[in-house]
């Protein structure tokens, strides 16, 4: 699975990789707080649990699609699933779903 961490712009390569896994779209979950996002995942989940094992809080990590051919985000995912702050698949917060676009253009180059 080729799953990298994106901490400064993407290398073609490393994007090329990403789209390994499911061809037109990459999951990705990204920390709004470091600027850093994970991507080329099965599931969101593994870019998920990616982050948080390099020392990310879940609380700033969201879920998102990015379909580089589109580009486009969508911003569902389970992990987006918050009791008390997110209670949808989508983000619904139009601030963090700022944040999350401002990482994925700024990294992936969108």
């Amino acid at each position: 699975m080729p799953l990298h961490l994106i901490r400064a712009r993407v290398t073609p390569t490393q994007l090329t990789e990403m789209l390994e896994e499911l061809g037109i779209y990459i999951k990705l979950a990204v920390d709004i707080e470091r600027q850093l996002l994970a991507g080329g995942g099965a599931t969101h989940y593994d870019c998920e649990q990616a982050l948080l094992e390099e020392g990310s809080l879940q609380s700033n990590v969201w879920g998102c699609d990015w379909m580089p051919t589109r580009r486009r985000l969508a911003y569902e995912s389970i992990i987006n699933i918050r009791p008390r702050r997110n209670n949808s698949m989508e983000i619904l917060d139009p601030h963090i779903r700022e944040q999350v676009a401002w990482v994925v253009f700024d990294r992936l180059g969108a």
